[in-house]
């Protein structure tokens, strides 16, 4: 267990480290910018017979110290490096890696700054950086490419590539067969090991994350797997027959890739086969795609719950952004439009008792952020595949039973505060009453709103917090003020 411990504190540590190292990377990269831009802008103001040779070698100069300081950065590295520069600063970035890293780098950034980049690249230059590119790994950027760069490199593949790619592109983007990919190492089950090792050898390296071999016949159907560690401790006389594993997990083409996710994070996969109905091998999914997918997934939900259509690039134009944030904005002012007149039609109880204005915020508030609690929960459980049709009353019970609670308790004490504070016992209980039942709509909302939208085939998680904070704010305004006016006129 301390060893463990130990394992695990050194890993946090490293991942730390790399964070803190990144970050002093960009720190340097956008210093040498910087000094670029000054340097340019002082000898670009002073005149003299050799102004424009000055210019050139100053400008050299500084480009030159930018390029080998992302020279030996990883494609992830320099991605996010991009991601962070204005765009003015991201072009002369850009501009200065080489030709055949373009391809991995354009995979890395974000949609949003993909696209800028792609416009700033000219149709060559396109073409390269896709010819770098495996199969799979085009599938993902060629939906981004102009259809003419598509044509030149299509026409460049192989035939095996080209079909691989038309395999790629022809599934779902939620499908296992679009985070698959096709390097994979087989063997015949009637070989010996010594066999499967030569044959090793002939390879300058391994597809990555290669964890076990797949084990086919002459139609290349998938008999079983011969993990790594097996071929290495056992003798070389050995058959492949007698050692390969015929229980494994295996995936098809079009099942979800959330479902491949949820499998290797259960059994602890490094990598699994894909074959199609025919049992007949196709591809592999690996532990790297999946994590990939999780974490689109995981940053697809956080912009959908805050009412985002799309990933933005953070110095993108003014009317780019206003585009992405517009419709559910609309309709926040829609809602906000709604709870101000509900607010309007109880304006003279709140004329004849000043404290209703100072107190109803408080039950909105406590009630928005209990329904986003509980849209939380239930949006994280259906992602997760634990909530079947036969528990939305079950589920909505338990939330019902925990916004009751949570409603007398706190309810009580801030009703206990207001009667302290406003000398009046009646407008204690009415803050008490309208806590608990704002608390109650919070929970039901959050508990309906994604199950009724995971029913109708849409996105649970688009739009959940928008929706709770309308619904317990006009909610609660009503709630609360229609209480006073019955109790307290």
């Amino acid at each position: 267990m301390a060893l463990l411990l130990r394992r695990c504190t050194m890993s946090e540590e490293n991942q730390i480290a790399d964070t803190e190292d990144l970050q002093e990377r960009l720190a340097e990269v956008q210093v040498l910018l910087a000094r670029h831009k000054l340097v340019e802008d002082l000898v670009h103001r002073q005149e003299g017979p050799r102004h424009d040779l000055v210019e050139d070698i100053v400008h050299k100069q500084h480009l030159n110290e930018l390029q080998t300081k992302l020279a030996p950065m990883h494609p992830a590295d320099i991605a996010y490096i991009l991601e962070a520069l204005p765009p003015d600063e991201r072009l002369i970035a850009w501009n200065l890696v080489k030709s055949e890293r373009e391809g991995e780098i354009l995979l890395e950034v974000s949609d949003a700054v993909r696209e800028t980049l792609i416009d700033s690249m000219e149709r060559t230059e396109l073409v390269a950086a896709a010819e770098t590119l495996d199969a799979d790994e085009l599938a993902d950027l060629v939906p981004d490419l102009p259809h003419d760069v598509v044509a030149d490199v299509f026409q460049s593949l192989s035939v095996e590539e080209r079909e691989q790619l038309r395999a790629a592109m022809s599934y779902p983007e939620d499908s296992v067969g679009s985070i698959m990919d096709f390097e994979m190492v087989t063997v015949r089950e009637d070989v010996t090991l010594e066999v499967v090792l030569r044959y090793l050898r002939r390879f300058d390296e391994l597809p990555d994350h290669t964890d076990q071999l797949f084990v086919v016949d002459r139609e290349e159907h998938l008999k079983g797997v011969l993990p790594l560690n097996i071929l290495l401790v056992n003798e070389v006389e050995d058959e492949v027959g007698a050692l390969m594993q015929t229980e494994f997990v295996e995936l098809e083409p079009d099942d979800l890739a959330e479902e491949a996710a949820k499998a290797f994070e259960r059994y602890d996969l490094v990598s699994a086969p894909v074959v199609d109905r025919d049992g007949k091998l196709v591809g592999r999914v690996t532990v790297n795609a999946v994590v990939d997918f999780i974490r689109e997934e995981a940053e697809s939900e956080q912009l959908a719950q805050a009412g985002l259509r799309e990933e933005e690039d953070i110095f993108a134009s003014v009317w780019d952004s206003v585009k992405n944030r517009w419709a559910w904005l609309a309709i926040n002012l829609v809602t906000a439009f709604v709870a101000s007149r509900v607010i309007g039609a109880f304006e003279d109880s709140i004329e004849k008792l000043v404290a209703l204005a100072a107190l109803m915020p408080i039950v909105a508030g406590i009630g928005g952020n209990s329904g986003n609690q509980t849209i939380t929960m239930i949006v994280r459980a259906i992602a997760m595949g634990q909530v079947q049709p036969d528990a939305a009353r079950r589920l909505l019970r338990k939330e019902l039973g925990v916004a009751t609670i949570n409603g007398l308790i706190w309810g009580g004490l801030l009703g206990i505060a207001a009667w302290w504070l406003y000398g009046s016992f009646k407008l204690g209980v009415v803050m008490t009453s309208a806590m608990t039942l704002n608390l109650l709509l919070a929970a039901s909302a959050g508990v309906g709103i994604p199950l009724l939208r995971q029913k109708f085939g849409a996105d649970p998680a688009v739009g959940g917090s928008v929706m709770i904070t309308a619904l317990t704010d006009s909610g609660g305004f009503f709630i609360f003020l229609g209480l006073a006016t019955l109790f307290l006129m």
